[in-house]
């Protein structure tokens, strides 16, 4: 009986063994399993990571992609060599080389104007008169001034005339007694001799002749201290003439001058006042030119006028012609970033010009013989380091290249390097590709 129940009781035993050696493999096969799939979640995420870090480095080596442009709507040209005209240019008016102001010479109220502008005048024309009453009142008072000074003169030249000759009849008076004296005493000397006249006598005529000697001396010098005085007072009231004459010559020309007159031959070009307008002297009346002989008067940048100088050959188109010139003088000041050239004309004009036509100019700076050159960009100056995108053989992409600029002319400037002849360029603005190397040309 114990020994079935000790069989009996075995038999649980083993089962719970068992069991509890099935639960002990199962925990096993799951750690296993767990650990298993934690390596393989490692490596999934190291090969991922890997994976992410292989694409960005491959793409960040990769060139951004080239924006597309149409190729119609950028300026292409191409790079040459050979002979350079260096120029520049500049808008201008035509001038006269001789313009002639009229001012008023005096104050005055405009009366009349005779002749309007865009007429031929000559040098004694009259443009328009003035009136002055003020003037003409002071021109009569000179006038009467004059006849004065005239009438002193005569009444001063009577008056020492009269006195010169009354000096001259008490010089002529003693040169008579001093010969009469001189005539006794030599007749006394003579009777003398035969004793017939005391020598007394003959002493006293001898003293009368030679005291009659002395004062003929005096007079005959107050005579010509006489004659001097008159002078010196006549030339004090001729001067004093003189000064009334040209008082009245200076108001009669200012009266005159109330008809205004040109003084030269040539066209009335601007005529700036109106009928009873009243001026003050010194003010433009008239501006009259010669119409056949004009000058341009260019205005070029400042940055484009330090190579020019003076007797350098220029062009000047008038849109009816063009007309060959040389540089005649540099306005030394700035005006608004330009500076002014004159250019004197050595060829005719031809017809329809005219003072203040608007004209273009374009002055030689200098000929290169052989030079690499292109049309001048859009933002590139002389002298300077630029990029420029060069088209590439197959005409479809364009790459960035640094070129160095050298002299400039109005349209080409030198290439001095980073291109070579035969090249193409883009010389249009690329400012909105700054951040591009290339670009696609469609």
């Amino acid at each position: 009986m114990s020994h079935g129940t000790e069989i009996d009781n075995a038999e649980p035993r083993s089962s719970v063994r068992r069991v509890a050696d099935r639960r002990f493999t199962l925990d096993i096969e799951r750690l296993s399993q767990a650990k298993a799939k934690r390596t393989r979640r490692i490596i999934y995420i190291v090969t991922g990571l890997a994976a992410i870090t292989l694409v960005t480095a491959g793409l960040s080596r990769l060139k951004p992609a080239a924006p597309g442009v149409d190729r119609a709507t950028v300026w292409v040209d191409t790079v040459k060599r050979g002979p350079l005209v260096r120029q520049v240019r500049g808008t201008g008016t035509l001038v006269p080389e001789e313009v002639r102001w009229i001012p008023a010479g005096t104050e005055g109220r405009i009366e009349r104007v005779l002749v309007q502008p865009g007429a031929i005048v000559m040098a004694d024309t009259v443009l328009l008169e003035m009136s002055n009453p003020e003037l003409e009142l002071s021109a009569r008072d000179a006038e009467w001034q004059v006849r004065g000074a005239e009438a002193e003169l005569a009444k001063l030249k009577i008056s020492l005339e009269s006195q010169l000759l009354d000096q001259k009849a008490e010089a002529a008076r003693v040169q008579a007694d001093f010969h009469q004296a001189r005539l006794q005493a030599e007749a006394d000397e003579a009777l003398a001799k035969d004793g017939l006249v005391s020598s007394l006598s003959l002493k006293v005529s001898r003293v009368r002749a030679q005291e009659l000697s002395t004062r003929q001396e005096l007079e005959q010098k107050r005579l010509e201290i006489a004659a001097d005085s008159a002078e010196a007072e006549l030339a004090v009231q001729r001067s004093r003439l003189e000064q009334v004459r040209a008082l009245a010559a200076l108001r009669r020309s200012q009266l005159e001058a109330l008809r205004v007159r040109p003084g030269v031959e040539g066209v009335l070009q601007q005529l700036p006042v109106e009928v009873g307008q009243r001026v003050s002297a010194g003010v433009t009346l008239a501006k009259v030119v010669q119409p056949g002989r004009l000058k341009a008067e260019l205005r070029i940048a400042e940055t484009q006028a330090k190579d020019i100088l003076i007797g350098q050959p220029a062009t000047i188109d008038t849109r009816n012609g063009i007309v060959a010139g040389r540089v005649s003088r540099i306005d030394p000041a700035v005006e608004n970033g330009t500076v002014t050239v004159d250019v004197q004309l050595t060829e005719a004009l031809p017809k329809g010009a005219r003072p203040d036509l608007s004209v273009d100019g374009a002055i030689e700076l200098e000929r290169l013989a052989d030079v690499l050159y292109v049309g001048r960009p859009a933002y590139g100056q002389e002298n300077s380091l630029v990029g420029l995108f060069r088209i590439e053989s197959d005409g479809a992409e364009a790459s960035r290249v640094q070129v160095r600029l050298g002299r400039s002319s109005v349209n080409t400037i030198e290439i001095v390097e980073g291109l070579a002849a035969g090249d193409q360029v883009v010389l249009s603005d690329v400012s909105a590709w700054d951040a591009f190397d290339r670009i696609r040309l469609n």
